[in-house]
């Protein structure tokens, strides 16, 4: 209502009164005032339709009305026809979650940045739309770039418009890999300012994804070296694929939500991608005031690593071989002095020590070093699990070497083990069958058992515990889902587009469709400390559907699955059981609570 050009909310309230004067009961009106509007209007689309709406639902979203609603609300009758013959017969369900996928989209600020630089590229496609499919077809049906935006038609309100050229979608890869960087950069900074993302450690691990390519990545010059021109090359796959490989380093937070990626070409060692992967990630680890710890597994935590994270102020936590470690490291680690029980299951021990790195200029840096070293009879039992039937074929060889096929010595496995001044370093063939036991060196098999339950860790942390520090190290655990999560649920492997620009480009699409997973799954778990895997979501949220009827009346498909309820719950989504009108669907996605 109007006063002075200042609008107002009032609640009028109708009511009987008997009149003695007419001798009848007369209907009355009262009109309260609330207040201005101004003083409630909380700037988001359609207040107005959505106060009303609230109110008549009974839960009004301005607290001063709540005396006012009736507390019996009259429940609506829906009366509708559907005609025999006509397309209303026939159910066609949308899904609806990307509503959710928006809000988060917005949240992290992708949304205005990918707007913006449509603009600043002069990009004269939706390249929004294409980018929100991509990323929410991975979340919700991996499938090629051609079959996701054919996916376009599945969801209520179409991402992008009809008539829209559909090959632009590679256009938009070209858009991601120009941008990549700048994608991790703009979500970073929100995380810390909404999200409270830490960074005071950084866990980093390496993986590789194998693509249907025939091509080898790589041709002979005149001199016949290799001259590689393609990220994807033959490489040592941890799929034992024999298709050209990609490898990916992967930086991770502290409360397990990826910061950002780096490409490498498939035959890269997973020690030697650490540093470009650190130096090209966000600003916030480039600047020098912050600092952090690296913390990595032993094969990419040797090198030049752990002086690399030291001489630019930062720190590390690393896993060190055992096996592959010095006589006198090994000697400590399994001698049994100054070891702490705990029980007969584990013991602990550690020691620090001054390091010293040589830098570039010729100086020298003095730290100092503290090596954890724990054994574990759960660690133990489990690498003995894993290699018994390796220890198996050695206890043959030994017990009953004439039963023992010679060829089978090849295996490179059983060659470290193996005395070579007994084999014949022309033929390979072994001198006397009956000395085949000479040839296994028991000492190496018996120190190979040893130290099998043995771990070690180094850090420059030296102020830390030492169970602080395996704590932190565990917690690695966490990047390897990252990686599961990403063959599985995500599909990320095979990959097929071939320029480098689009490997990298889908990549960084399947990893922001990862960070939207990890933040739902966060809302869960912060909301009712639950856990819900990455398969489960995606059940769920395709489950979460909308299904036309007739009269511009819709209904929600599976909003009681147990799952979608979790998920719907821990974003305050609250869906009543009716039917719903267009109209109704414009406030979801302004109500949903993300903070």
């Amino acid at each position: 209502m109007d006063n002075n050009n200042t609008k107002y909310i009032r609640v009028a309230r109708s009511y009987r009164e008997f009149s003695k004067e007419e001798n009848k009961y007369k209907v009355r009106k009262k009109t309260i005032n609330i207040g201005p509007l101004s003083k409630f209007d909380d700037g988001k689309p359609n207040f107005i339709e959505r106060l009303k709406a609230s109110f008549k639902a009974g839960t009004p979203i301005i607290k001063e009305l709540e005396p006012y609603v009736s507390k019996e609300v009259n429940k609506e009758i829906y009366n509708f026809q559907i005609h025999e013959g006509t397309d209303e017969c026939i159910g066609h369900p949308k899904l609806f979650a990307n509503l959710l996928f928006d809000k988060l989209m917005d949240e992290i600020g992708l949304t205005s940045y990918i707007g913006s630089y449509k603009k600043y590229d002069k990009i004269n496609y939706d390249v929004l739309g294409f980018s929100k499919l991509l990323i929410y077809g991975r979340l919700l049906n991996p499938q090629s770039k051609i079959a996701t935006v054919n996916q376009n038609k599945d969801y209520y309100n179409e991402i992008i418009d009809e008539d829209s050229y559909k090959y632009n979608v590679f256009d938009t890869l070209d858009f991601m890999y120009k941008h990549k960087n700048a994608f991790f950069n703009r979500i970073d900074q929100v995380l810390r300012k909404k999200a409270k993302r830490t960074t005071n450690v950084i866990y980093y691990d390496v993986t590789n994804f194998f693509l249907y390519s025939d091509d080898t990545g790589y041709e002979f010059d005149d001199e016949g070296n290799k001259i590689y021109h393609s990220i994807a090359t033959p490489g040592v796959s941890k799929e034992n694929q024999k298709l050209p490989i990609v490898q990916m380093g992967l930086l991770m937070d502290e409360q397990g939500i990826p910061i950002s990626i780096e490409a490498f070409q498939g035959n890269t060692l997973d020690h030697l991608t650490m540093q470009d992967s650190f130096n090209n990630s966000v600003d916030y680890l480039k600047d020098k005031k912050n600092r952090y710890i690296f913390v990595s597994d032993k094969g990419i935590g040797k090198g030049g690593n752990p002086r690399f994270s030291v001489i630019n102020g930062n720190g590390y936590l690393v896993s060190k071989s055992v096996r592959g470690t010095t006589k006198a490291d090994k000697k400590w680690i399994t001698s049994d002095k100054d070891y702490v029980y705990n029980g007969e299951d584990f013991k602990i021990k550690s020691k620090t020590y001054e390091k010293v790195y040589k830098l570039d200029d010729g100086t020298e840096l003095k730290s100092s070093e503290k090596m954890v070293s724990y054994w574990s009879k759960k660690f133990y039992n489990r690498e003995y699990e894993e290699q018994k039937s390796f220890y198996d074929t050695l206890r043959q060889i030994i017990e009953s070497p004439e039963s023992f096929p010679s060829n089978r010595l090849n295996n490179n496995k059983i060659k470290k083990y193996l005395k070579k001044q007994v084999l014949n370093d022309e033929t390979g063939e072994i001198i006397d069958s009956d000395k085949l036991k000479a040839l296994i060196d028991i000492d190496k098999v018996n120190e190979d058992l040893s130290l099998l339950g043995w771990y070690s860790i180094i850090t420059s942390e030296t102020y830390m515990d030492e169970r602080e520090i395996i704590d932190t190290y565990h917690n690695l655990v966490e990047i390897e889902d990252q990686f599961r999560v990403m063959k599985s649920t995500l599909d990320t492997r095979p990959i097929f587009v071939r320029t480098d620009e689009h490997i990298i480009a889908h990549l960084t699409m399947c990893t922001i469709s990862l960070i939207l997973l990890r933040l739902i799954q966060r809302k869960i778990t912060l909301k009712f400390q639950k856990t819900l895997s990455a398969d489960r979501i995606q059940s769920a949220l395709n489950k979460w559907k909308v299904e036309k009827l007739a009269d511009d009346y819709y209904r929600f498909n599976d909003i009681d699955d147990s799952d979608l309820k979790l998920i719907l719950d821990s974003f305050e989504i609250e869906l009543p059981k009716k039917l719903y009108k267009p109209i109704d669907f414009r406030t979801l996605k302004s109500n949903i609570k993300l903070s």
